[in-house]
C-alpha cells in the first residue's frame, strides 16, 4: 500500500479505450491511492469503445490540481474530446509545472500536445500519432513504456502492465 494518501485524477469522456482507463485506475487503487474519475459532467456515465461504463465522480471544473498527486489520461477516442476542454488543459499544464506524474497511453498524447508540454520530452504512443507527437516537439520512441521525468507514456493495451507499474513507481517517488 505504498500509495496510501495519494490522490489521482483519471480523465474520462465518451469512447475512452476501456482497458486504458480501467487498468491503470485499478492498478493505482490496488497500491492504496484514491482515484477520482472526472468528466465534463459530474454524475454522467460515459461509455468506452467496447461498452464499459465509467461514471464521472467530479466535473473537471470542480478540480484543483493542488489537491492531487498525479493524473491519468486514457486512450481511445476520448483524448480528441478531452483536448478541447480548457480546464483539462489547465490541469495537465499545472501538473506538468509541479512535476506531478502524468500518465498517457495510446492516443492520450493528443491531450499533452494540446497542453503544449511535450517539447523536448521523450515519449511513446500509438504509432498512429507519432507524427503529431514529433510535430509537438517530443522525441518519439517505439517502446512499451517511456518515463521522462514525471511523464509516463505507453503505446497500447499490451503495454498496460509495465505502464501501470511505471506510473505507480513515479507516484511513490513523490513526497
Amino acid at each position: 500500500m505504498r500509495l496510501t494518501g495519494k490522490k489521482v485524477i483519471a480523465l474520462v469522456d465518451e469512447e475512452f479505450e476501456d482497458l486504458e482507463l480501467w487498468y491503470p485506475v485499478y492498478r493505482v487503487r490496488e497500491e492504496g491511492a484514491e482515484v477520482h474519475l472526472a468528466g465534463l459532467e459530474k454524475g454522467k456515465t460515459y461509455t468506452g469503445k467496447y461498452g464499459v461504463p465509467a461514471q464521472a465522480e467530479y466535473a473537471f471544473e470542480e478540480l484543483n490540481s493542488k489537491d492531487y498527486d498525479g493524473i491519468l489520461v486514457p486512450g481511445g477516442w476520448a483524448p480528441d474530446k478531452l483536448r478541447r476542454y480548457d480546464k483539462v488543459l489547465q490541469l495537465v499544464k499545472e501538473m506538468n509545472e509541479d512535476k506531478k506524474p502524468i500518465g498517457q497511453i495510446c492516443h492520450a498524447g493528443w491531450v499533452l500536445i494540446s497542453a503544449k508540454i511535450l517539447d523536448g520530452v521523450t515519449v511513446t504512443s500509438t504509432p498512429g500519432i507519432r507524427d503529431d507527437m514529433e510535430n509537438a516537439g517530443s522525441i518519439w520512441v517505439d517502446e512499451a513504456v517511456v518515463t521522462d521525468g514525471h511523464i509516463i507514456s505507453a503505446r497500447r493495451p499490451p503495454d498496460l502492465p509495465p505502464y501501470g507499474k511505471a506510473f505507480c513507481d513515479a507516484l511513490a517517488q513523490r513526497d
